[in-house]
Order: structure tokens, then C-alpha cells, then sequence
């Protein structure tokens, strides 16, 4: 049986999530690994969601919003672009790839850009295998 990741994905309103949903109205196939939690804005995702996310047994998060200087709130994918470089630090310091999460700019006419983005990262955590508390989250529920 091949591993197939589980992945938790942070999607603006007004980009990452637009362009998951033109993707789907252009009947774009993307894997269905991915969960979306809408937010208003990536500026708004707090560390400990994402770390939370791994805790919970996700192989990896993917923060998707406005390229940098479209945000709609300014600043915030900026301001989520140091989370993320923050988090891949406190990752490695708990013996979980940086890998694992990704940030990535899709607008809301970007529907293949958001489908390519998620597929290669859904193949890159498959070629990492189960996140390490992803393993111990399925061995505690037995």
C-alpha cells in the first residue's frame, strides 16, 4: 500500500482559496490529500495552528495566498512569509522536515498555478514518507 499524505492547507479569502475554487470551476483535477481552511488572510494564521496541524497527525501544511504586494490587507503575506521561516526553524528543532510546510503565492485566476503547487507538494511529502508524529498519533489511536 502507498503512503498517501495528509495535508492541511491555510488559503486566503481573496487568492488561495479563489484559486482553489477557479480550479475546481475549470474542472481541474488536484489530489484530494488537501484540506482547505479558509482564512481571511494568511497574516492571521498563528504559529500554533500550524503547529497544532502536525500535532494532530498532518504530514504537512501549505499556507497559500496573494503574491507579495497584492495582499489585500497590505502587508499580511509578508508578515506570514516570517511565520513560516520561524516555524521551519522550530520544525527542525523538533525533528520534523522544514519540508513539511510551504508557503506559496496562487491568485484567484490562477487555478492551474494552485493545482501544480499542491501536486508537487503532495508528491514531495510522499518521497518523505509519514510526517513522525503523524506515526505516533496512529500508534496512540490503536
Amino acid at each position: 500500500m502507498s503512503f498517501e499524505p495528509d495535508v492541511l492547507g491555510f488559503a486566503c479569502n481573496w487568492c488561495g482559496y479563489a484559486g482553489a475554487d477557479q480550479a475546481g470551476m475549470s474542472k481541474l483535477q488536484y489530489p484530494a490529500n488537501i484540506k482547505l481552511a479558509r482564512v481571511m488572510c494568511l497574516g492571521r494564521v498563528d504559529m500554533r495552528l500550524v503547529l497544532e496541524a502536525f500535532r494532530k497527525g498532518f504530514d504537512g501544511v501549505m499556507l497559500i495566498g496573494c503574491h507579495i504586494g497584492d495582499c489585500h490587507y497590505i502587508s499580511g503575506n509578508k508578515n506570514a512569509v516570517l511565520v513560516v521561516e520561524r516555524l521551519k526553524n522550530i520544525l527542525h528543532l523538533l525533528g520534523i522536515e522544514p519540508e513539511r510546510l510551504r508557503i506559496e503565492e496562487v491568485s484567484g485566476g490562477e487555478g492551474p498555478l494552485f493545482v501544480k503547487v499542491v501536486t508537487e507538494f503532495i508528491e514531495e511529502l510522499k518521497a518523505l514518507g509519514p510526517s513522525p508524529l503523524s506515526e505516533a498519533v496512529n500508534a496512540a489511536a490503536c
